[in-house]
């Protein structure tokens, strides 16, 4: 398994990832964090926006299920359903296993799908790990509390990667 922490994209936010870019990167199942990567952690309802954007994706094809590490689902199941989305939750990121579920569970295979998160030590390793397109976005509401700060200080340097390796 490859060790990476380099993103293959960077974004500013979800919304600048386009339908017509995943259908011309052959995605048919995007698997995203939820929390500051769709909406900030203290959001507890998806806003129009972001309904027309899986909208905008289902649409297309293209397929969303949640991969979240939330120690508690509560939140994650009502957000998923308010959307009506697929998710795997406790997926244990930066193991594989749960984007292999979310992959399983949609039939497609890793060249199929991309993952959407903000976070280099869990969301984009782990798609790193198995195969996956990574895509990373800055966190929605900033990053909170200091270690957030820390860890998003960090993540620059790849990002920095990330963005030249791309232009």
């Amino acid at each position: 398994m490859p060790f990476s922490l380099v993103p293959t994209r960077v974004f500013d936010r979800y919304e600048c990832i386009t339908p017509a870019l995943l259908r011309q990167m052959g995605v048919r199942l995007v698997i995203s964090d939820l929390d500051y990567t769709l909406a900030p952690k203290s959001v507890r309802e998806p806003d129009a926006a972001l309904r027309a954007w899986i909208d905008a994706l289902a649409a297309e094809g293209i397929r969303l299920t949640i991969l979240s590490n939330n120690r508690s689902s509560v939140r994650v199941e009502q957000f998923c359903a308010a959307l009506g989305v697929d998710y795997v939750g406790h997926a244990g990121k930066p193991s594989t296993r749960g984007y292999r579920d979310a992959m399983t569970r949609a039939g497609v295979t890793a060249s199929e799908t991309v993952m959407l998160g903000d976070k280099l030590l869990t969301d984009v390793l782990g798609a790193n790990r198995c195969g996956v397109r990574s895509l990373m976005v800055e966190p929605r509401g900033g990053p909170v509390g200091a270690w957030n700060h820390v860890l998003h200080l960090l993540q620059r340097p790849f990002k920095r990667i990330s963005r030249r390796r791309s232009e």
